[in-house]
């Protein structure tokens, strides 16, 4: 016969292999139940050997007549065993004498309550009733005992299934809502930025550096003469080549902190802060030098042979009195003079002054 310690030791291994079939939904039937009946005729001498025999058992079905008359505890059982002339008393005589005294409120469960709402209903029973075992009611007139702690101890587990389980969909969440904010500031053709995240990176940007007193440049790019290009060469092939372009001003912009956007049709917007107008200008200058060595044909061009971009530089040290619309103004007019003056080239307008030189440096 197992030692008390070592029927603990194989109900812990089984209740434990019990718990790794769980799930947030699972019911009491699921969860090891004990098959321990007694006539109330019987005398309790049988009980007392069936405990012996069972050191884990909770307690034992009574039965009158093969119908559900109540349940003995093993804790009352012994509680009454224990008391002056309990043995005398109980062990030779039928055990609805000893349930007169043993008798206690039953909770009765059926076989398909959830765990979860077992759990709960065995907790609001008064102190005394928390710890005594649960009859579950599998079938009509059929019954077994369920363990109170193996209850607490699943119920506990299933809280933490569903804590990993609302981890995972906090997760899952987190990274639905990334995508959605990453489809929702992304340019669907190009990958790069699209204007709503231009609008608001700018607006960013210039209210942190009215507070550091810092420059701000923006490059406005314009793709030459690309309406003849889509017209020559088709819509498909026109997509490929702004994805092309976004892809070249990428790889120029090696700053975290630098932002490329279609800023509409074929036109991109490179926002740098942190920059002054001569570096700005340099960007913009190995931007069109990228472009220009893709390689691109076109040979509706009438500055080259290939796709180039006209820029537009402007640069500004932010204050509370401008307006972030102040730089694109700036860089607009940029851009429109140096289409105006023969494309493929950089300009900055107004032009760049030995003041603003200077301190750019």
């Amino acid at each position: 016969m197992l030692s008390v310690q070592e029927s603990y030791q194989e109900l812990s291994v089984s209740v434990q292999s019990e718990l790794q079939n769980l799930s947030v939904e699972s019911v009491l039937q699921e969860l090891p139940l004990y098959n321990f009946h007694f006539e109330s005729s019987q005398i309790g001498q049988e009980v007392a050997q069936t405990f012996q025999l069972n050191p884990v058992l909770p307690g034992i079905i009574l039965t009158e007549q093969g119908k559900f008359a109540g349940m003995i505890s093993r804790r009352r059982f012994l509680e009454q065993m224990s008391r002056p002339y309990g043995l005398e008393l109980f062990l030779k005589r039928p055990l609805k004498s000893l349930y007169r005294f043993a008798q206690t409120e039953v909770l009765i469960l059926t076989g398909d309550t959830r765990i979860v709402n077992a759990a709960h209903r065995c907790l609001e029973r008064s102190a005394e009733l928390l710890y005594e075992p649960i009859a579950v009611e599998l079938a009509p007139r059929t019954y077994r005992v369920l363990d109170t702690y193996q209850l607490l101890v699943a119920q506990l587990h299933i809280h933490e299934l569903a804590t990993q389980l609302l981890a995972q969909l906090y997760h899952k969440l987190e990274v639905a809502n990334l995508q959605l904010e990453h489809l929702a500031t992304s340019d669907g053709l190009t990958g790069v930025a699209n204007r709503r995240r231009f609008d608001e990176y700018l607006q960013t940007c210039w209210e942190q550096q009215c507070e550091g007193n810092s420059w701000l440049s923006l490059i406005m790019c314009d793709v030459d003469f690309f309406k003849s290009y889509n017209d020559n060469y088709g819509h498909q092939a026109g997509d490929e080549c702004l994805r092309q372009i976004a892809a070249g001003i990428r790889r120029v912009l090696k700053r975290p902190g630098d932002l490329v956007a279609r800023y509409g049709g074929e036109e991109f917007g490179v926002i740098l802060p942190l920059t002054p107008l001569k570096g700005a200008v340099q960007v913009a200058e190995m931007i069109r030098q990228e472009v220009k060595s893709l390689g691109i044909p076109h040979e509706k061009s009438l500055v080259s042979s290939g796709i180039t971009l006209s820029l537009g530089v402007g640069s500004i040290i932010p204050t509370s009195e401008l307006l972030p619309t102040t730089l694109t103004a700036t860089a607009d007019a940029a851009l429109y003079k140096a289409k105006s003056s023969g494309r493929d080239r950089v300009v900055v307008y107004p032009p760049l002054n030995s003041l603003q030189f200077n301190s750019s440096v």
